[in-house]
């Protein structure tokens, strides 16, 4: 089977990498405007990469999915701190650029195996999030942080529109807060754009506070990367079209935790590593407003924890790996790789974390 991956640079795009690598015989043909996490992959024979822009590499763009069994187009931004500070792009990007994937996936009759997200159900109120029933629920314009998700939401239904009208073959995933290393970068972390874990992390080796937004009272439900490219896998190989125009929500509900919940782990978990010990316990925890962290704008919904009972009855997937377990494995890769430890450098505040106005964000 031969693969397109959009986005292959990113967080999901080299995980899922090295899970089809080593633990198949697929090929990959790997696209990016950025390439610094790629470089251990290009020795394989399997593995194919050409940097560049998914704006303007049209040609290229449809080339390879003319040559692909399955297109997995994962080029995209998925930051709260964009969506607030950039909300142009985010919606260039996330909407018009997949938008023109899709096209051309329909066009070439190719599988489209594409990433949709926990933050389209928005602030339904539903106690577990069902693919198909759950109400999909946003704030007013005047709140940008609603950008990404009505963007994401409008390709789930130009997606499912495509296979109503044209035949599409897709599969849409939402992710439920998948973490791991890589998740996002150090520098991302010194601006204070980085997500959760990321950031968190970071904030005990070099502020000593971890900020709690809102006072950390929302909760999420956290997934080991692991697991969730094992999930990619099984929906990627499926033979006999039970994973065909389904959405299936990828996360734990059994990882719900409120992000004081989730801040208090990570600090529990770093006391394990001598190097991290006590950064760990000097570290103080502060409550700070929504508005002061990120901007006018931001809105937030309460919980989100997923149904996860079609991707199990479907495909007999589930989760394996508990938050705790998590943490402590993003941690261990962090401290084998020496990665801003122990006095290394930090990562300059002054230098940028992306090229394109942005750039390098995933």
């Amino acid at each position: 089977m031969r693969l397109f991956i959009t986005g292959a640079n990113g967080f999901i795009g080299t995980h899922l990498t090295e899970g089809i690598l080593s633990g198949s015989d697929w090929t990959i043909s790997a696209f990016d405007v950025c390439d610094e996490n790629v470089s251990s992959y290009r020795r394989n024979p399997r593995y194919r990469f050409r940097r560049g822009d998914i704006f303007t590499d049209d040609e290229y763009l449809r080339a390879e999915i003319r040559e692909s069994d399955v297109v997995l187009s994962l080029a995209g931004i998925a930051k709260p701190a964009y969506y607030l500070k950039k909300p142009l792009w985010t919606f260039e990007l996330d909407f018009e650029q997949n938008l023109k994937i899709v096209r051309m996936c329909a066009d070439e009759a190719k599988r489209l195996v594409f990433p949709s997200t926990s933050e389209v159900y928005g602030m339904s109120q539903d106690e577990e999030l069902l693919e198909d029933e759950s109400p999909l629920i946003t704030g007013p314009v005047t709140k940008q942080r609603w950008i990404y998700s009505c963007a994401k939401q409008m390709m789930d239904r130009v997606v499912v529109a495509y296979g109503v009208e044209r035949g599409l073959d897709y599969t849409l995933f939402r992710p439920f807060n998948w973490i791991g290393p890589r998740l996002d970068s150090f520098r991302d972390a010194a601006e204070r754009t980085a997500r959760s874990v990321t950031q968190m992390i970071y904030d005990v080796l070099y502020r000593g506070t971890i900020s709690l937004v809102g006072g950390g009272t929302n909760k999420r439900s956290f997934l080991w990367i692991g697991d969730a490219v094992e999930a990619l896998i099984t929906v990627i190989a499926d033979e006999r079209g039970r994973a065909s125009r389904q959405i299936f929500n990828i996360g734990n509900p059994a990882g719900n935790a409120s992000i004081r919940e989730l801040a208090e782990t990570i600090l529990h978990v770093m006391r394990e590593f001598p190097s991290m010990r006590e950064a760990a316990k000097r570290t103080k925890l502060e409550v700070i407003e929504p508005e002061a962290y990120y901007q006018e704008g931001y809105e937030d919904m309460k919980n989100r924890v997923p149904c996860i009972r079609k991707i199990e009855t479907l495909l007999g997937w589930a989760p394996r790996t508990s938050l705790e377990e998590a943490i402590r494995r993003t941690l261990r890769y962090y401290e084998e790789r020496g990665v801003y430890l122990d006095g290394a450098k930090s990562p300059s505040r002054g230098e940028p974390s992306s090229r394109r106005e942005g750039g390098c964000v995933r």
